[in-house]
């Protein structure tokens, strides 16, 4: 493996800890009335990362196969703890797909973030067994597959919820 994919692998890896992470911790209950604006955060840089994994060459792995592991923790308690703390807010709606699929799709923000998680947590198993260009592979491709298109509908709805609890406001009365 280069020089080039081994510091790519090992700067994906550091952001894809820090968002699972992160949402470990909103989902545990911290944040208080910065939810939003942290997950916002949260998604917009693990979304840097993706966007260098699909502004790099592919990653082809040799014989182009995945080394078989056991199989991934699961996070639904991660999923049910965001649901329950973004129940007013959790569903939204998105375009999947603006020039393809331009129908209303309903979407979860908990589905959407633990979704990106999940796919992270799968190639952080492969970078921690020794394997980071197994782990860049897999970054890359469920990048195109799956995790960007739900990082990137996610960030759309939080940042609208950001936006709307800054600009939504009543006008204060004014004295003269």
């Amino acid at each position: 493996m280069s020089d080039q994919w081994s510091a790519l692998a090992e700067e994906i890896s550091v952001h894809a800890q820090d968002y699972v992470d992160g949402l470990t911790r909103v989902a545990g209950g911290e944040g208080g009335d910065a939810i939003w604006s942290l997950l916002l955060v949260e998604v917009a840089q693990v979304s840097l990362a993706g966007a260098k994994l699909g502004a790099n060459q592919d990653v082809i792995l040799a014989g182009n196969y995945e080394p078989p592991m056991s199989e991934d923790p699961d996070i639904d308690g991660v999923r049910t703890a965001l649901a329950e703390r973004l129940e007013a807010v959790d569903d939204y709606a998105e375009v999947f797909d603006p020039y393809k699929d331009t129908g209303v799709t309903p979407y979860r923000l908990s589905d959407d973030l633990t979704a990106v998680a999940a796919d992270l947590i799968h190639g952080l198993r492969h970078f921690h067994a020794g394997r980071p260009h197994e782990a860049l592979w897999w970054w890359q491709y469920s990048y195109f597959n799956t995790w960007g298109n739900h990082a990137g509908a996610a960030m759309r709805a939080l940042q609208a919820l950001v936006a709307h609890s800054r600009l939504d406001v009543a006008e204060e009365a004014t004295t003269v």
